[in-house]
């Protein structure tokens, strides 16, 4: 991953752009490297034929279903190539280097993102009346992975969005108010324009200025993502197809059917596309109820949020205070659904679709799209900080999160959340125990939550971390050297179902020219 700046500024204003250009390199997908692996040394037909056969003559020996499972195995798995082998060697270096995923598991990927901001501050122009900003941004999306992630299969896919945002703020009252108001509109080439206006009021109180009020009132909005959009991957348990309108139609699979299909229809195979999985497909859990029915799910658009705030900042005698609230209010809440398409007929028409469904010849999709559900999430955090021992810091924050959504009014959706309802941070240091000594000593909680992704779902289980540092100056070089430890004495953990586990660390540090 390359990334390249590009600034130039002075008090009044700044122009700045970059570009981020992607390489995938080496990349490949676990999963389908062993899928094909194996099916460079046999066919999936062979397999399951072998094993059916050797299970069921397994069992017509008197053999329980464990026993046939294990004999069935020994049989199909004769000869399978073994890691280390000569012959595994060559067919994964011949998967890894291929990326169709029907036969290999490469990811090909050279996608790049260009933007540019630009911003004026006409402060000195508008003198005491007021604090007057401006400016706008461009961004330009070229996705490149040469069709193993996206549906970019002849050409790069590109798109482009704009902004623009003017924003005032006044202080009156000697300073001790001010009021904040800003006017944002956004534009995409996929989506209609978007207004986002903001308004925030910030007041401080007290002889020495030290308690410090803040409210504001926000609406925002976000973008589906580049994956929201064009995607078309197949990971196994669903295919994935983004509901930009030019992909639905460009994601097209082909796939064997029951011997029931091929006689109703009196073709070998099925076609499908991106479309059928938004305009021909049953909810998932009506199916898994056994009473299906078609699925609402909608092409994805953006996102809308409220979003209300307050807070306060402040010296309470030796302890300084941080109190924060907020809550969110959602409007077509971006996520996923999975849906179940029949190879053939059409949902609704009571007869081939559900004979598709009772053949086992349908497949399932993971949609992008917008829930008309009610969505809300809120919140509060806590930090406190003060001086005890003399000179020690003695910190400590404690973070609350909740989702307030109805799943049974929305079974199929999933709104992704991923975050935990408490988090505690604690923290106890002082950076000049003795001359030029100091210390510090980190504890960090987070509380069990359900993590939800496209990848996978799965719980991540609390955790408790507790990091530690020294410090020492040395002044006659300007410099500090550091020396410390991350999770001492903890447990691996994970922060994101799927991820690697996260372990100890230890280091030391010279940093030169602190002072």
């Amino acid at each position: 991953l390359q990334q390249h700046k590009l600034q130039i500024e002075n008090k009044n204003f700044f122009v700045r752009a970059y570009i981020t250009d992607e390489d995938a390199g080496d990349s490949y997908d676990i999963r389908f490297t062993g899928i094909n692996v194996n099916r460079v040394w046999k066919s999936d037909r062979d397999w399951f034929g072998q094993y059916a056969g050797a299970y069921i003559q397994a069992a017509s020996q008197g053999a329980s279903p464990e026993q046939s499972h294990a004999a069935a195995r020994q049989f199909a798995d004769t000869g399978r190539f073994e890691p280390g082998t000569p012959e595994f060697k060559q067919a994964f270096e011949q998967v890894t280097s291929d990326s169709d995923l029907a036969t290999g598991s490469q990811f090909r990927d050279a996608s790049q993102l260009r933007h540019a901001d630009v911003n004026y501050n006409f402060t000195h122009l508008t003198g005491d009346f007021a604090e007057i900003q401006a400016g706008g941004s461009f961004r330009q999306y070229r996705l490149n992975s040469f069709g193993t992630i996206f549906t970019d299969y002849d050409a790069p896919i590109t798109y482009s969005e704009y902004g623009i945002y003017t924003q005032i703020q006044k202080k009156l009252l000697e300073e001790r108010l001010k009021l904040t108001g800003s006017l944002r509109y956004d534009k995409s080439e996929l989506f209609e324009g978007n207004v986002s206006p903001r308004f925030s009021i910030g007041y401080t109180a007290g002889e020495k200025r030290e308690h410090n009020f803040r409210a504001s009132v926000q609406t925002g909005f976000r973008y589906p993502t580049t994956q929201d959009l064009f995607i078309g991957l197949d990971v196994g348990r669903a295919l994935l197809v983004g509901s930009a309108e030019e992909n639905l139609d460009r994601y097209v699979r082909t796939f064997d059917i029951s011997e029931t299909g091929k006689a109703v229809t009196g073709k070998p195979d099925a076609t499908i596309s991106g479309r059928d999985a938004y305009y021909n497909s049953f909810s998932l859990n009506s199916v898994q109820a056994g009473a299906p029915v078609a699925s609402d799910v909608e092409i994805v658009k953006p996102e809308k949020v409220t979003a209300y705030e307050v807070g306060y900042r402040g010296r309470l005698g030796r302890v300084i205070v941080d109190l924060n609230a907020y809550f969110n209010q959602y409007k077509d809440f971006i996520s996923n659904e999975t849906v179940i398409v029949p190879l053939y007929g059409e949902v609704g028409d009571k007869s081939l679709s559900l004979l598709a469904l009772q053949q086992g010849d349908y497949k399932a999709f993971q949609t992008y799209t917008n829930s008309s559900a009610d969505v809300k999430s809120f919140g509060a955090s806590l930090g406190l900080s003060a001086k005890v021992f003399g000179d020690y810091d003695l910190e400590g924050s404690y973070t609350y999160a909740e989702e307030d959504f109805d799943q049974a009014s929305a079974p199929d959706f999933r709104t992704n959340f991923n975050t935990p309802k408490h988090k505690v941070k604690l923290s106890f240091g002082n950076t000049e125990v003795f001359e030029n000594f100091g210390f510090k000593v980190n504890y960090r909680w987070s509380d069990t939550y359900f993590w939800q992704a496209s990848f996978a779902d799965g719980q991540v289980p609390a955790f408790s971390v507790v990091d530690a540092q020294v410090s020492y100056k040395i002044p006659t070089i300007k410099s500090i050297l550091k020396a410390g430890a991350t999770n001492i004495g903890g447990d691996e953990y994970f922060t994101a179902y799927g991820t690697g586990h996260i372990g100890q660390q230890y280091y030391i540090s010279l940093t030169f020219n602190n002072f």
